[in-house]
């Protein structure tokens, strides 16, 4: 079992870095003084923590006695005037630097606790200052080492058991990402005497073997729990602590509700520094709960339920509260006519002497709230991005609470040229920064388009559920260069099952994953396929994992005349058997395993290979992927063969999903612009090969 996990870099022994500089006293022992500086209250603390859970020594013994008499009889001092520690005594001081940086102003928080032979985490995180470098380092302690992870929030306790490696935190970090759309599985309250954390038990989840082939004679295995379709998945349970006094564990209570045996917790964020929202979400991903927790009782009171025919989607948004925790707005979907259902803000408040919450919509109409930015309690008004102009679009708005709810286009036309925008704001409200993402561009052609030169065509699918590839949003991909230097016209399109267009689309795809996105892609390739400068013969598509899912699944695709219509295709590791992969998307789209399996069989790659003799295909796979594993890849090179498939393999041994060398990334992309340039330099050679052959037959 583990209480949320793991970081980036480790560095044994000095604990080093901005804002302080500590070095650890003796084996196993950590000694750190540091300062809390609180503005709000104006005051400062030292606390100074020895623990080391596994040293049975006498001086372990009075180092912690002397760290727990301190920790009680913490001194408080003014924020204007220095505070001076006095501790630890001369002997130890001599062997341990600390610098303290006055000018900076930090919000330093800590918490300890100490598990009898079971684990420690000291924690340090640097927030809200001016100077934010963007790094953070926590002190995490376990068994006979401590580590300094730097770059990161969120670490591990293990409850006793073994297995703990670097491996085993990297999935840990693998599970909350696809659960919580974060890194980050614990959570502060607003002043700091609380922490909330998710604890992930993945005991009873069978054990997925990752093989490493280098760096030794025989090769090893990494094993890990990987939740499949249909098998045991992990529970999760929250827990508040309490910093203030005597340490307390309190487990948040889940709701009382059938449908809620198996769960996961999508969103967690403090409202006051009492009360802690919660979503919570069952495994059929049908149902969600949102609710309210008392940390100082573990009772959570429901403030709002969904459910949807289909799957719920944008589950992990934060609501936003009022400073007392009264009132706060949350996106919900809302039935809006023949398109299904748009994402709009709602607000719901308390009323005094009463138990029910009044709850009423700010927005409406056929379009997506795509992000609540802020609330602004003194004007009365929320801000909001929003889809209202165009799908494609980021727009800023601003929405009045009370009264009548106008809204209004805070960006529209305010830069020209720039029609998709993120924003953020200033604590008080006064200000906001915009940023501009523009530049339209759906179909990317060569700086030296003209009409009457014959282009090749790639097709770059993505597609997953709830997605969106056409944007206004300016970026620079690999593609990029496939245009500007090699001359290919490059098309992406948003069909169904794609995002922010209404929940009709989206749901449309529910159990028959591929089927429908082919429909859609293909007819936009036969649309561009019309237009006189695309050359018929040159038309290829690519895809990255539920992409390269799409990719295989559309490469064997027919034209109107029954001929092939790609002439090659590439797929960047592609899942291939959604009841090979992760629990939680499959059950998602596809419903539970077990129950009807007809969908998991439909949706396999396997049907579709079996025409791929002529084409050219090339699939890239790390073999250590931790996300869409190797065996993916195996599963289809094995109906590959059958078929008699054209296809090239090109594996990254050892490599992880996320390519975090940039020199590997650097191949990476070399490879697979490559691969197409030399795909669509075919057609200029086969009337030289077909000469040849020509006057061998002579």
């Amino acid at each position: 079992m583990y209480e949320s996990m793991m970081g980036l870099k480790r560095e044994q022994g000095n604990m080093h870095g901005t804002p302080w500089n500590a070095r650890a006293l003796a084996n196993n022992v950590v000694n750190t003084v540091f300062q809390i500086h609180l503005p709000t209250s104006c005051h400062c603390m030292f606390f100074l923590s020895v623990t080391s859970p596994l040293l049975r020594t006498p001086q372990s013994a009075q180092l912690n006695s002397t760290a727990d008499n301190l920790v009680s009889n913490r001194e408080t001092s003014p924020c204007s005037h220095e505070l001076k520690c006095t501790w630890p005594p001369a002997s130890y001081r001599e062997r341990k630097q600390v610098f303290l940086l006055p000018e900076l102003l930090y919000l330093l928080r800590k918490v300890f606790i100490f598990f009898q032979a079971k684990g420690l985490i000291i924690s340090y995180q640097a927030e809200d200052h001016h100077l934010d470098t963007g790094m953070h380092e926590q002190r995490a302690g376990w068994g006979n080492s401590g580590l300094l992870i730097q770059t990161s929030l969120v670490y591990i306790v293990s409850s006793g058991q073994s297995g703990l490696t670097s491996e085993t935190l990297s999935q840990e970090k693998k599970k909350k990402k696809e659960i919580l759309k974060s890194h980050i599985a614990h959570w502060w309250s607003p002043d700091g005497t609380r922490l909330a954390y998710a604890t992930i038990n993945d005991s009873r989840v069978p054990l997925m073997e990752l093989p490493t082939y280098t760096g030794s004679v025989y090769p090893t295995v990494k094993p890990y729990h990987y939740p499949k379709a249909g098998s045991e998945n992990p529970s999760i349970s929250l827990h508040v602590i309490g910093l203030s006094g005597p340490t307390h564990d309190l487990e948040m209570i889940p709701p009382d509700d059938p449908r809620m045996r198996e769960y996961y917790i999508t969103m967690v964020k403090w409202a006051t520094s009492t009360k802690v929202a919660v979503t919570w979400l069952n495994r059929a991903q049908n149902v969600s709960i949102l609710t309210l927790c008392d940390a100082t009782t573990g009772v959570c009171t429901k403030k709002h339920e969904d459910e949807s025919e289909a799957w719920l989607h944008r589950q992990n948004e934060e609501p936003v509260f009022s400073k007392d925790g009264r009132k706060f707005f949350f996106v919900r979907a809302i039935p809006q006519g023949g398109r299904g259902k748009f994402y709009h803000i709602t607000v719901s408040s308390s009323q005094p002497n009463s138990s029910n919450d009044n709850i009423q919509s700010i927005t409406s109409g056929d379009w997506d709230v795509t992000k609540i930015l802020s609330y602004d309690e003194k004007r009365n008004k929320i801000y909001f991005l929003s889809t209202e102009d165009l799908p494609r679009r980021r727009q800023l708005y601003s929405a009045n609470t009370v009264d009548d709810f106008n809204r209004q286009c805070l960006s529209c036309d305010l830069v020209e040229n720039c029609t998709y925008f993120s924003a953020s704001f200033s604590h008080n409200m006064d200000f906001f920064l915009l940023k501009c993402e523009d530049l339209p561009m759906q179909i990317l052609k060569p700086a030296t388009f003209t009409d009457t030169t014959h282009y090749p065509l790639l097709l770059v699918v993505d597609g997953t559920p709830g997605s969106q590839s056409v944007s206004e949003r300016f970026e620079v991909t690999w593609e990029t260069v496939l245009v500007s230097s090699h001359g290919a016209v490059v098309v992406k399109c948003d069909g169904r099952g794609s995002g922010f267009q209404g929940t009709k689309l989206l749901h449309e795809v529910r159990r028959r994953l591929g089927f429908l996105e082919e429909k859609d892609q293909m007819e936009a390739v036969r649309t561009m396929l019309k237009e006189q400068y695309i050359d018929k013969t040159r038309v290829a598509v690519f895809g990255k994992d539920y992409g390269g899912y799409l990719s295989t699944y559309i490469l064997p695709a027919k034209g109107e005349n029954q001929g092939q219509t790609f002439t090659c295709g590439s797929a960047l590791s592609p899942i291939t058997d959604f009841k090979l992969y992760a629990s939680a998307f499959s059950e998602r789209y596809l419903g539970l395993h077990g129950l009807d399996n007809r969908a998991y069989e439909m949706t396999k790659l396997a049907h579709r290979v079996s025409a791929l003799e002529d084409q050219q295909f090339l699939i890239i796979h790390a073999t250590a992927d931790e996300k869409i594993h190797f065996q993916h890849t195996a599963e289809l090179i094995t109906q590959l063969i059958k078929g008699k498939a054209n296809y090239s393999l090109q594996i990254y041994p050892d490599e992880s999903h996320y390519f975090h060398s940039m020199a590997l990334k650097q191949h990476l992309y070399r490879s697979i612009i490559n691969f197409f340039v030399e795909c669509f330099r075919i057609q200029d050679k086969l009337p030289a090969a077909t000469a040849k052959e020509d006057e061998e037959e002579d």
